[in-house]
C-alpha cells in the first residue's frame, strides 16, 4: 500500500457536510464500499455559479483507496453545480501528473488531488496554483503551502493517542500493572507510521505504561498475518495489542487464532466495516477500532466547490474556507459501533 498519509472518524455537519475521520489500508481487490455523502447545510444548501472539480487519487490497490474514490463521486453527485472530472487511477507517479496536467489544461475550476507522493506531485500542485485553479490538497500533504488552497487529512499522531488511551484506560480499570503491550505498525520508514507509533507511546506513557514487542507489517492482510505470528511467539503474554490498520487485521485476527490466543484486548485502526462488525459481535479480541475515514474525500469535494465558488463554510464566521483541516480520530467500541457501522467502508 502506498502512504495513506496513508489513512479518523469526526461525523457532523460544518457547513461542508459532515466531515469523518478514519484510517484504513489494504486488500488488494477493490472491495464493494460504503459510499458517504452529506448534503451541504445552510448557505451552503444553495446552488451556487456552475463548478467543474477534478479529482485524481492513486488505484484502489486497498479498500480505502477504493473508498476514497467512490466518497468523491457520491459527493459531488449532490450537487446540481458541480461536474466531477475524476481521471484514471494510478499508482505510477509520472502518469499521474501527466493525468492531471489535462485536467489543468482544460482550465477546470478546482482540483482535489491525493498524490501517491506528495513530495513528488508538489510541483504539480505549485504548476496548478499558478493557473489560477485552487488545490485541496487530499491527505497525503505537498511539502509546500504553495501548492494548495487548503489542506484536509486525517491525524495519524491522534490515531495513536486514541488507540493508547483507550488501551491504558482498559488495562487500569482492570487493575493490571507492568502490562504487556504489543504493537503491529505498519510500513515503518513511514512518516504516517512514525506518527502514529509516537503517539500510541505518548499516551500510554500518561498511564505509566510503555509500549513492549513491537514488530512492523506492510499494510497487508499477508504481512500483518505473519508479523503476528512472529510476535505471538516472542511474546508468551500479552495484555493488549495495537495493530495499526483494519486492512492488515484480518491477517492479525487469523494469527491470533491459529495460535489460540484470546487472553488480551487488542484495537484496530481504520473503521472497516469488518472490524466494526467483529467488534459489534464481541466474539474475537477485537474490542476497539481507532478511525481515518476515507469520507474525508467527500468533504474534500465539498471544500473544492466552495472555493472554486468563492464561498466560505457556513458556520464559520470567516468568510473563507481555512487553509487546512485536520481530522479527528475516534475510538469505536461495542458501545457506539452502531453509530459508525454505517460510513464503514468493505476491505
Amino acid at each position: 500500500m502506498s502512504d495513506h498519509s496513508r489513512r479518523g472518524f469526526l461525523s457532523g455537519a460544518i457547513g461542508i457536510g459532515a466531515v469523518a475521520a478514519l484510517t484504513a489500508c489494504t486488500s488488494n481487490a477493490a472491495p464493494a464500499n460504503n459510499a458517504t455523502g452529506a448534503a451541504p447545510a445552510g448557505d451552503n444548501a444553495e446552488p451556487g455559479k456552475p463548478v467543474t472539480i477534478g479529482f485524481s487519487c492513486p488505484a484502489a490497490d486497498h479498500g480505502w483507496i477504493a473508498a476514497v474514490a467512490a466518497n468523491a463521486r457520491n459527493q459531488a453527485g449532490l450537487y446540481p453545480d458541480v461536474t466531477f472530472e475524476a481521471v484514471n487511477p494510478t499508482t505510477d507517479i509520472t502518469q499521474q501528473i501527466a493525468a492531471v496536467d489535462t485536467l489543468i489544461t482544460k482550465k477546470v475550476s478546482a482540483l482535489v488531488i491525493l498524490p501517491n507522493d506528495g513530495s513528488q506531485l508538489t510541483a504539480l500542485g505549485r504548476k496548478a496554483m499558478a493557473a489560477g485553479i485552487p488545490v485541496i490538497n487530499l491527505d497525503r500533504v505537498f511539502d509546500s503551502p504553495l501548492a494548495y488552497r487548503t489542506w484536509i487529512g486525517g491525524d495519524n499522531y491522534g490515531m495513536g493517542v486514541a488507540a493508547g488511551t483507550h488501551i491504558g484506560e482498559q488495562l487500569k480499570a482492570k487493575g493490571v500493572s507492568n502490562p504487556v503491550i504489543g504493537e503491529i505498525a505498519g510500513i515503518d520508514n513511514l512518516p504516517l507510521t512514525q506518527a502514529r507509533s509516537k503517539g500510541f507511546a505518548d499516551a500510554l506513557s500518561s498511564y505509566g505504561f510503555s509500549v513492549g514487542p513491537r514488530q512492523a507489517a506492510d499494510f497487508t492482510a499477508q504481512g500483518g498475518q505473519r508479523v503476528a505470528a512472529n510476535l505471538l511467539q516472542a511474546a508468551p503474554r500479552l495484555d493488549a495489542l495495537w495493530n495499526h490498520d483494519d486492512d492488515q487485521g484480518i491477517g492479525v485476527l487469523a494469527a491470533i487464532q491459529q495460535a489460540g490466543r484470546g487472553e488480551f484486548l487488542m484495537v484496530g485502526g481504520a473503521g472497516s466495516a469488518n472490524a466494526m462488525r467483529a467488534i459489534k459481535a464481541d466474539n474475537t479480541v477485537l474490542k476497539a477500532t481507532v478511525t481515518y475515514s476515507p469520507s474525508m474525500a467527500s468533504s474534500a469535494v465539498a471544500l473544492a466547490r466552495l472555493v472554486a465558488q468563492n464561498r466560505g463554510m457556513g458556520d464559520l464566521v470567516e468568510k473563507e474556507v481555512p487553509t487546512s483541516l485536520t481530522l479527528a480520530s475516534a475510538t469505536i467500541t461495542k458501545d457506539n459501533v452502531d453509530t459508525y457501522l454505517p460510513l464503514g467502508f468493505e476491505s
